[in-house]
């Protein structure tokens, strides 16, 4: 609705919105717009599922990094404008939509990508996944385009948005067009890769930045957080229609407790931390923070390819052995943990000797399941082991970290970190 009562999504100038605004929340729009990344995030854990169970691990991973980093990065960079530019015009509407349209052409282009790399390790077949990629990109810039006429007082912070995604897009497409070797075309991404994070890096701190909200961000990240803990439900549930031939077992009603219990404790994980009250008061902190994120998003849709990995190895369709089987899930909740932590120092600066004890019970719940799948122990078990992993923290947090938080809160209030 515009500021006249209208009901009609009329053009309205981008000027920024209040950072400061009371009752902030996630637009419908913005729920649709993530639509599109389940569909991004399920084929890339899809397809590493299958690079892994075909003991393709090496190139399964990195095929698996360069995908999750594209899908992320088009969803950081919308959702940072959305936070500062919103307006829900028609304008805005379709140019949103056309963003839509690129992360499913790049979802299509994903499994030609991950074969290019797992099989046929030439040149990387990533034409289809920069196509889409650009469309996202290109959208961006119309975005910051309009921005940059109407918000006069932050041109200068658009304008190198803009240019900053033009030149890595041009950049993209001269090394999709170009036949390299993998390894000389992923080299050669870090080039582009750090005019993409260099741009925003400059337009926020040399350029005055743009007035996004930290509790909508914080919101969103949690939201995309729970579209990623979808994986793990997913494998969860390949893992037990493998196991249901016979009917209802014993054994799947543990793998399914095993399944939703990893998913529960990293939500419970996620969700302790005050990530909009920190944002708020220490939005220097927003980088590690928002780029962060590529790591955790990563991880978890990982858990989730990992655990479909185990529904491959039951139905004796992988060609890895019980103990790889148990590292493919292992691996991820490892990186999960460490990237969580590793986010909870940057955004408060603290890290005691609780914590220490926490990682170092944790490292138990990891390493124990990895063992007892090289004894022989049934993979059911040793998921159940390892579903303890998050709920080391869990339990630390509500028992003593919940005051560690507090003190976090009141020491930010006051100005002391």
């Amino acid at each position: 609705m515009d500021e006249s009562g209208s009901l009609r999504h009329r053009s309205r100038r981008m000027l920024g919105r209040d950072p400061h605004e009371e009752h902030r929340v996630a637009t419908p729009l913005e729920l649709l717009f993530d639509l599109t990344f389940v569909v991004a995030f399920g084929t890339a854990a899809n397809e590493l599922a299958h690079a892994l169970s075909a003991d393709h691990v090496a190139g399964g991973i990195v095929a698996f990094g360069f995908a999750t980093f594209g899908v992320t990065w088009a969803w950081i960079n919308f959702t940072w404008f959305a936070s500062a530019y919103d307006t829900d015009d028609w304008i805005y509407r379709l140019t949103t939509m056309l963003q839509m349209v690129g992360v499913l052409i790049f979802a299509i282009g994903l499994h030609p990508m991950f074969t290019s790399v797992t099989e046929h390790g030439e040149t990387l077949d990533n034409d289809v996944m920069v196509a889409g990629y650009v469309v996202m990109r290109v959208a961006m810039i119309l975005q910051w385009w309009r921005a940059a006429r109407q918000d006069e007082s932050r041109r200068d912070v658009c304008r190198t948005y803009i240019v900053s995604i033009a030149i890595a897009q041009v950049l993209w497409c001269v090394l999709a067009l170009v036949d390299l070797p993998v390894g000389t075309t992923f080299a050669l991404m870090v080039i582009p890769f750090l005019v993409e994070i260099g741009g925003p890096a400059y337009a926020e701190t040399r350029r005055g930045g743009t007035p996004w909200h930290a509790h909508h961000i914080a919101e969103r990240y949690s939201l995309m957080v729970i579209i990623t803990l979808g994986e793990g439900m997913i494998g969860t549930m390949a893992a037990i229609n493998a196991l249901a031939v016979d009917g209802l077992t014993w054994r799947i009603a543990l793998f399914a407790l095993a399944g939703t219990a990893l998913t529960f404790g990293i939500w419970w994980c996620y969700f302790v931390v005050p990530v909009g009250e920190i944002l708020h008061a220490r939005r220097e902190r927003s980088f590690g923070f928002g780029y962060g994120a590529m790591g955790l998003f990563g991880s978890i849709v990982a858990i989730g390819a990992g655990l479909h990995v185990a529904a491959y190895y039951l139905e004796g369709a992988s060609k890895l052995d019980r103990t790889a089987t148990a590292v493919a899930v292992v691996v991820p909740v490892a990186l999960f943990v460490a990237v969580f932590y590793a986010g909870y120092w940057w955004l408060t600066r603290t890290l005691g000797g609780f914590h220490l004890v926490l990682l170092l019970l944790t490292a138990v719940t990891l390493v124990v399941p990895v063992l007892m799948a090289s004894a022989g122990a049934d993979l059911t078990g040793c998921l159940l082991v390892l579903a303890l992993a998050p709920w080391v923290s869990v339990v630390g947090y509500e028992t003593v970290g919940h005051r560690h938080v507090r003190g976090v809160l009141d020491d930010l209030r006051t100005g002391a970190i």
